[in-house]
């Protein structure tokens, strides 16, 4: 068994760098709407509505079914709620 250490648990699951970074951004993304829709008090037929997207979508963030999930979609329903997105790029490690 390795003592590899890894700063995310994408990066010790995803098979590529890359991939690693995309589901971040993706688990960053869905974190932030479910939060919102939590802190709202928005039902689920009120944020498919809101986000346009159909309530069984909603339920599929809300339990973080997180490949069900492309950036573009995340980026289109984050803006939709009416929230605002920041990115920084680092230099890797």
């Amino acid at each position: 068994m390795s003592n590899q250490r890894f700063t995310s648990i994408w990066d010790a699951i995803e098979d590529t760098p890359e991939e690693a970074e995309n589901m971040k951004l993706r688990s960053v993304l869905m974190t932030a709407l479910k939060d919102h829709i939590a802190r709202t008090g928005m039902t689920q037929a009120q944020a498919a509505k809101l986000l346009g997207v159909t309530q069984p979508r909603i339920s599929d963030l809300m339990r973080g079914k997180i490949n069900l999930f492309g950036l573009d979609a995340l980026v289109n329903m984050v803006t939709a709620a009416g929230l605002h997105i920041e990115i920084r790029v680092l230099e890797a490690a």
